[in-house]
């Protein structure tokens, strides 16, 4: 652990963060315009 630099775990969690909003906003979305087109 004492080798690994602190900047690069901030921009690693930082990625992952992003990635993980991605994933979840695109979900959503999908999920959402499915719930939309039904209705009508």
């Amino acid at each position: 652990m004492a080798g690994i630099p602190v900047v690069a775990l901030e921009i690693f969690f930082i990625g992952l963060l992003g990635l993980a909003m991605i994933a979840i906003g695109g979900v959503s979305f999908v999920v959402l315009r499915n719930l939309f087109r039904g209705q009508r």
